[in-house]
């Protein structure tokens, strides 16, 4: 299925070139354990999200990747949207643009998305609340895809005109959690129907396992821009960027940066300027998704010494300075960087 509204390789570029670097992260709130507890109106929270996001600004940050819930806006679409905007406009406020995510199959909690009271973390167990979007019995029920579609096109033409808006990511990781195939129709029909709404921003769905062909030959032959996942070290990053720019699009790297498979700030974000690359690391604030510990910690594990995602605690604590000072530099936030500083970063990844 190749869409024949996909934006042209030129408009794509153009686009692109208009665009700052963008650096960026994925952006869930310490206070909340998934997208639901995110969005529905008893736990937003305006507050902690201003307070982190002007974090991430601070730390040079200009852009986010930020996940819906489907489930919440079926609940109440008009209250969802006017959190959306509200979202927007707090991230706005600090020079952040956002991407936002439609659907998703990932499902750490092995659950399916349920409104009210959301269970607490598991000690220790990276994202132990996290649930998919809309759900996988929905996802392959085409009977709820009437819904579906609504919701597609109530919160792509809300935004389409929206420049705090940057693009569009439909699906994050088709076929994870054990969907396989299953997923696959839902995707064909999230370009469908993205399309409809006739957005001003670009849309895309990350590549992010390269043994999936039939999901990633959609994926590539419909995104306006190609996106893609990446945890490891920038050897094998660099491989998969070369081969990624033979289908001659921009390309964003929508998820990287996990310290413990070999991603490094001080190698990785250079190279990534480098290329002009955009770059959306996953984790900014260590909270209730726990995803400072890696996937398969067991439960009641201490603290890592070494970090998985994240670069802030809860308190606005950082990690590790050293990894703030990267990315201060890379982006020119520190006025107080001499140029020739940032030159010498910006050859780290050689080393």
């Amino acid at each position: 299925m190749t869409d024949l509204n996909r934006w042209q390789a030129e408009k794509a570029w153009e686009w692109y070139r208009r665009m700052p670097w963008l650096c960026g992260f994925n952006y869930i709130p310490g206070t909340a354990i998934n997208t639901t507890e995110m969005w529905q109106a008893d736990t937003f929270d305006p507050e902690t999200i201003n307070r982190e996001l002007n974090w991430a600004a601070q730390a040079g940050f200009n852009t986010c990747r930020v996940f819906v819930q489907y489930l919440v806006w079926d609940d109440n679409p008009d209250g969802m949207l006017q959190r959306m905007d509200q979202f927007l406009q707090i991230a706005g406020r600090h020079g952040i643009s956002t991407m936002f995510t439609l659907f998703d199959d990932c499902a750490f909690a092995g659950k399916q998305p349920y409104l009210g009271k959301q269970d607490g973390p598991v000690p220790s167990v990276h994202n132990s609340g996290w649930t998919p979007s809309p759900g996988h019995d929905r996802a392959v029920d085409q009977t709820a895809w009437p819904r579906l579609e609504a919701y597609v096109h109530s919160v792509i033409s809300r935004f389409a005109h929206d420049d705090r808006v940057i693009a569009w990511d439909l699906f994050n990781e088709p076929g994870n959690s054990d969907m396989g195939n299953k997923s696959l129709a839902l995707l064909v029909d999230s370009f469908r129907w993205a399309r409809a709404a006739e957005p001003d921003q670009p849309l895309t769905v990350g590549v992010w396992r390269q043994d999936t062909p039939e999901f990633n030959t959609i994926m590539l032959e419909n995104s306006d821009v190609i996106s893609f996942h990446y945890y490891g070290k920038l050897e094998t990053l660099t491989t998969m960027v070369e081969g990624l720019k033979a289908h001659g699009y921009p390309l964003i790297c929508t998820e990287w940066m996990a310290r413990t498979l070999g991603s490094r700030w001080e190698t990785d974000l250079p190279y990534l300027k480098q290329e002009r690359m955009g770059c959306y690391s996953w984790g900014l604030v260590s909270g209730r998704t726990q995803t400072c510990f890696p996937w398969g910690t067991p439960q009641g594990a201490p603290e890592p010494p070494v970090w998985f995602h994240d670069l802030f605690y809860p308190d606005g604590r950082v990690y590790r300075a050293e990894e703030i000072e990267v990315i201060k530099v890379m982006t020119g936030v520190d006025n107080a960087v001499h140029q020739g500083d940032e030159q010498s970063a910006s050859i780290m990844y050689k080393m």
